[in-house]
């Protein structure tokens, strides 16, 4: 399979790239959205590749595909660049046409094209960073055969020393939107708004709680027009405390003022827990959690 047209709506940190402009360089699609934990559990990998192979051959590209309405909002997406420190270049494929172009079915996903334009490999998921750079390292050496590499990066080197955790029984993905929603995965008290993507808090004050058993909870949300937004963070049925996560602070509030995927809970114990989120903000909307061992 040659590499696609790059049939998108716009390009961040670069000019428009073509197949026939990339020819000579090994080329790595990164299949990406900028809320989807998956992807941003992988990302430190894909900054270092860009970081240690682009002075030798190797040149990164980021395609964005929106999984949420708010991530076709170019406020929203250059926000989400900034955030997650992006330098390599952007593609953004709103209306899925590299996406299908690739025949891809999820992210995050990796691509990966030889200097003739023709993929060599591809890695669909979280995982395989050592066997990816690996590959990567093959076609730069076949391009150039005498090209003087740096060291594999001490991410990959990290991750094939280390024990991946396990995922076994951990809560599956929760959508909050009727679209994907599994009846009895969470309860709404309050005055809520069903939408297709979202629930989307109406009026007065609302409570979300959310039964979970893993290490680590995450959700995507859209704090609406009236920003930041003060979301009080209970697990089971107290404030939260030293298993806060980052985007909670001491006081168990998480401030929202941007759609993003907030990350609510690290270090819970592998048992039956219950959180809580309660808000009064209307206009605030949840979208979708997520979990880590």
């Amino acid at each position: 399979m040659p590499i696609p047209a790059f049939q998108v709506q716009r390009w961040v940190n670069s000019p428009p790239l073509t197949p026939e402009a990339l020819r000579g360089r090994v080329v790595l699609i990164d299949v990406w959205e900028y809320t989807c934990v998956n992807w941003i559990r992988t990302s430190p990998y894909v900054k270092a590749w860009h970081r240690d192979y682009a002075e030798s051959g190797l040149t990164v590209i980021g395609l964005h595909a929106p999984e949420f309405e708010f991530g076709r909002h170019a406020e929203n997406i250059d926000q989400g660049i900034r955030d997650h420190e992006l330098t390599y270049p952007i593609a953004l494929d709103n209306d899925f046409r590299v996406w299908a172009g690739l025949g891809n079915i999820a992210w995050p996903a990796r691509y990966l094209f030889d200097a003739d334009g023709d993929l060599a490999d591809r890695w669909i998921g979280e995982g395989d960073y050592d066997r990816t750079e690996a590959e990567i390292r093959r076609l730069l050496l076949a391009t150039v055969s005498e090209a003087d590499l740096p060291p594999v990066t001490p991410e990959a080197a990290a991750f094939a020393a280390t024990t991946p955790p396990t995922y076994a029984n951990l809560t599956e993905e929760t959508y909050v939107g009727t679209d994907r929603r599994v009846p009895g995965s969470f309860t709404l008290s309050g005055d809520w708004r069903d939408s297709g993507e979202y629930v989307e808090l109406a009026g007065g004050t609302g409570e979300l709680a959310l039964p979970f058993n893993a290490g680590e909870v995450n959700l995507v949300v859209d704090p609406g027009p009236d920003r930041p937004v003060a979301v009080n963070v209970l697990l089971d049925g107290q404030p939260i405390g030293a298993e806060r996560g980052a985007d909670v602070g001491p006081d168990a509030v998480a401030q929202v003022d941007r759609a993003a995927m907030i990350r609510l809970v690290t270090g819970a114990s592998r048992d039956d827990h219950l959180l809580t989120l309660v808000t009064d903000r209307p206009g605030f909307r949840a979208y979708a959690f997520t979990f880590g061992p």
